[in-house]
């Protein structure tokens, strides 16, 4: 029961996720820092913020009470993350909902899976991570070997994902209508490695911060918070991750806040905030919406993983419906209409392969608990 409802929770989670950019598609004649920021001060400051004080109890003293290295870490993935967040928006501007997001969040399940096994095989490296399976680890466990299958099939649904790109941008050559205007393959596609390595950083700012989450449960605990429930290894608190993402976004906010202010200096599109030749009652309220769906993902990702906890399993399965989501709102934006059957039925293979190796590694994940020490 416990691992479905984590399923539920990665599900919803990776629903947001999927679907949170297509509000800034309702903005009108706002430029791109400034609905990225307005939506941002929701994501970042304004919902974490109402998060964390409607379901942590004492978190100001948790935050003062929490050494300084957890804080201080915690943040720094935060900053990282943030640069990936920020680049997000810029890989989905030039490929789409769906080749963007099929690239983008397939490099971060590549990386959120097997970033932290690799760099505790670093010298000197384990003694600064949270505990848990190196790499060579993975090769000396059946479970671990599984989940290495998965990431190779991961991997080539990445690259027939990259392929559709390349032959769908051959077909909208001197063709770009649309959604596709903007369908830029080379420049999208190097900012979307980029964005898939540094995002991948929220996860591990999750095991960072934990101490702060086990703080936050066992003051549930002792004073009999609703949501607290018997789980695997103890007890979990539905919410205990609210504070980690509060320490978290401010890291992402930081990044985003000074790339958007630049731009707004750079481009003197400040006068956008209160122009009334636009429709800013509708610009704010859709940002707001685009703000509050994209925090509602770690929201239900937080919950989810107590169900099932962080690492492999957890975090490919949010990465799946995301892909599985955000594919469906590019087939609805007709972000391959104009190409041919060939580009069409790559795509179509390389999100069925991503799913396939989501399979695998949530199958290895189910089978072999000792995979809990993955992430």
């Amino acid at each position: 029961m416990q691992a479905l409802l984590g399923i539920i929770f990665h599900s919803l989670g990776g629903m947001a996720s999927g679907s949170w950019y297509m509000p800034y598609n309702w903005v009108n004649k706002w430029r791109w820092e400034i609905y990225w920021i307005v939506g941002g001060i929701f994501s970042w400051l304004i919902m974490p913020y109402l998060a964390v004080v409607l379901t942590i109890p004492d978190w100001q003293g948790i935050l003062q009470s929490a050494q300084g290295p957890v804080i201080r870490n915690t943040f720094i993935m935060g900053l990282l993350w943030g640069v990936g967040g920020l680049t997000y928006g810029l890989a989905i501007r030039y490929l789409g909902m769906s080749l963007g997001n099929s690239v983008l969040l397939g490099i971060t399940s590549v990386v959120g899976s097997l970033g932290l096994p690799i760099l505790r095989n670093i010298p000197g490296m384990a003694e600064l991570l949270p505990d848990g399976l190196s790499f060579s680890d993975l090769f000396s466990t059946t479970g671990g070997r599984i989940v290495l299958l998965g990431i190779v099939i991961l991997v080539v649904g990445i690259i027939l994902s990259g392929r559709a790109g390349i032959i769908k941008d051959k077909d909208l050559a001197g063709n770009k209508e649309g959604v596709n205007k903007e369908f830029k393959l080379a420049k999208g596609l190097i900012i979307a490695v980029v964005s898939g390595v540094l995002s991948a950083f929220f996860s591990f700012g999750i095991d960072t911060g934990k101490e702060m989450a086990e703080v936050a449960r066992s003051m549930a605990v002792e004073q009999n918070y609703s949501f607290v429930s018997e789980s695997v290894g103890g007890f979990k608190y539905l919410f205990e991750n609210n504070i980690i993402f509060f320490v978290i976004l401010w890291g992402g906010l930081t990044t985003n806040l000074i790339w958007s202010v630049a731009l707004i200096f750079k481009n003197k599109t400040g006068g956008d905030f209160i122009d009334r030749k636009t429709p800013l009652l509708r610009n704010y309220l859709f940002c707001a919406l685009a703000g509050t769906t994209w925090f509602l993902q770690f929201f239900f990702y937080g919950m989810g993983e107590t169900k099932i906890g962080n690492g492999a399993s957890s975090w490919t399965l949010h990465m799946a419906t995301i892909i599985l989501t955000a594919n469906l709102w590019g087939f609805y934006r007709k972000e391959w209409r104009s190409v041919s059957r060939r580009a069409f039925n790559m795509i179509l293979f390389g999100i069925g392969t991503i799913l396939l190796s989501v399979i695998v590694i949530g199958a290895a994940k189910w089978l072999y608990p000792e995979l809990n020490a993955l992430g």
